[in-house]
């Protein structure tokens, strides 16, 4: 059975990491997900603007939900990043907890026709989430047409899906800092245990304090490095651009060769539906993901 979503990508997705639009636009059809990609949604704000201008962000998101709960037949919205994740359920839990405030920020809706409705039934979902808790792990592995065994895959959450666990659903989900595991698992690879899974990438830092920032990044490769990992994986493209993007400079930070791949979610659940690595972008790597694209050829002649 299909599942119909709203989808919001993000701005990252469409700027910096084109890729990964394009790995979750090839890896939709095989999960039978049908994206409605919401094309004049706002920004999330990212954390940025909330801390500014609080009424602005709200507006910003309360236009996205309404957008989104505007798609007929769609069961909710998706998003394939962790920080629009974390920004958007912040917002919408001021939404949802103050009738009054509600009402004056769908004021500013008024214009355009929309207004945001709280419906406990409605939901915003990371990509992970929903492929966990919506079409599930056992309907994935049964999907799965190329097993990833023997890759090790270092798991990298990205802080905004894991903290504050009070307004993330955990109450109701408590593994979902474990999906990530439970989807390596599920595409036959081997999931990497090391201490900066769950840490923060650093982005947030990284035109403040450039020194820490990278720092932090190097450190969590290194450790992935030293856990034997042969690539890191994760579902937050900002995280992605400071391990990926900004590991070479990360390296001099931490005195050491780095050197690891690091992939979008949607590419490495794409790699083991069977598409191949240039549909899903990964030439477009800083960190080339050679030797991972060499050691899943291999596993195809096996």
């Amino acid at each position: 059975m299909s599942i119909k979503v709203a989808y919001w990508p993000g701005c990252v997705s469409r700027g910096f990491t084109p890729e990964l639009h394009g790995s979750m636009a090839a890896v939709a059809p095989k999960l039978d997900i049908e994206l409605i990609q919401l094309d004049r949604a706002n920004c999330c704000g990212a954390g940025v603007i909330a801390e500014h201008n609080q009424e602005l962000v709200d507006s910003l998101n309360a236009r996205t939900f309404a957008l989104a709960q505007g798609v007929e037949g769609a069961v909710g919205m998706m998003n394939i990043c962790s920080t629009c994740q974390g920004a958007q359920s912040e917002c919408q839990e001021r939404l949802d907890a103050d009738t009054a405030y509600r009402q004056h920020i769908n004021e500013h809706l008024e214009p355009e026709g929309l207004a945001y409705e709280k419906n406990s039934a409605w939901w915003n979902k990371n990509f992970l989430w929903l492929l966990v808790e919506d079409i599930g792990i056992d309907a994935l592995r049964e999907r799965v047409v190329r097993p990833l065994t023997g890759l090790r895959v270092a798991p990298f959450y990205g802080c905004y899906i894991v903290r504050p666990q009070s307004r993330l659903g955990y109450d109701e989900r408590p593994e979902r800092d474990l999906y990530l595991e439970q989807v390596i698992e599920a595409i036959g690879a081997t999931p990497v245990d090391y201490a900066g899974k769950h840490k923060c990438c650093g982005f947030p830092l990284i035109t403040m304090n450039r020194t820490t920032s990278l720092r932090q990044a190097g450190r969590h490769i290194a450790d992935a490095i030293d856990a034997d990992a042969d690539c890191m994986v994760t579902p937050c493209p900002l995280c992605h651009l400071n391990l990926d993007l900004q590991q070479p400079d990360a390296a001099k930070y931490v005195e050491r060769d780095l050197g690891l791949p690091v992939l979008h979610f949607p590419q490495l659940v794409g790699l083991a539906l069977g598409i191949e690595p240039k549909e899903l972008g990964m030439n477009k790597h800083v960190v080339k993901t050679g030797d991972v694209q060499r050691k899943i050829a291999e596993l195809a002649a096996a």
